[in-house]
Formats: C-alpha cells, structure tokens, sequence
C-alpha cells in the first residue's frame, strides 16, 4: 500500500515562509501530476499547486507569485516553498500524485498563519 507522507507544517508569523514536503512510501508508476490542495474550516478544498511530469507549473490566483512548487517524478516527491505567507494561508494542506490509474494521498499537514 501506498502511502503519501507529509512533512513541514507548523505555525509561522506573517510574512513568514514555510516548505512544506511529500514522499511516497513505495514507488508509483508514471506519475503524471503532482499537486497540493488545501482546505480551510468552513471552506471547500482548494487546488493551489500543481506540476506535471514534464515540469509544468500552475498555481492558484491568491498563491502566484509567493508559493513554489517543486516535483521530482522519478524518486516521487513533490514540495511546496510558500513565502509571505498571509493569515488566509491556513489551512490543512495534503499532497495528491496522479497516476492514469487512479489517485494517492496524504493525510494533510496543518499550517497555521498567525501573529
């Protein structure tokens, strides 16, 4: 069984940065698209990153320009760097790889933006 491990929440300032980091337990194959997802209370979860295998990137609108994602398909991990980092940034943040066959998850990592 393959799982997705998390790694990097915490609290942080303001302004503050935080890298958050997913590895998958045992290998998948062909990996076509690694991504993050967050999920606020109260709120539907929310795509804010995603990189294909071919390297291409995509953010959402309220992270571009302040969050980075970085995939390396062949040891099958993805991390996400977020600098300036805003109270609306928290959020329970979980990993997702898609292969064509189906979909692996992590169990999420809390980050929490407060002064």
């Amino acid at each position: 069984q393959v799982q997705l491990v998390e790694s990097g929440g915490g609290l942080v300032q303001p302004g503050g940065s935080l890298r958050l980091s997913c590895a998958a337990s045992r290998s998948i194959f062909r990996i076509d698209v690694m991504r993050w997802y967050r999920q606020a209370p109260g709120k539907e979860r929310e795509l804010v990153a995603a990189i294909t295998s071919g390297g291409s990137a995509n953010y959402a609108d309220s992270v571009k320009g302040r969050f980075i994602i970085s995939g390396d398909h062949a040891k099958k991990t993805v991390s996400l760097q977020m600098n300036s980092l805003k109270p609306e940034d928290t959020a329970v943040y979980t990993c997702s790889m898609a292969t064509m066959y189906r979909d692996y998850w992590g169990q999420g990592t809390q980050v929490t933006v407060s002064s």
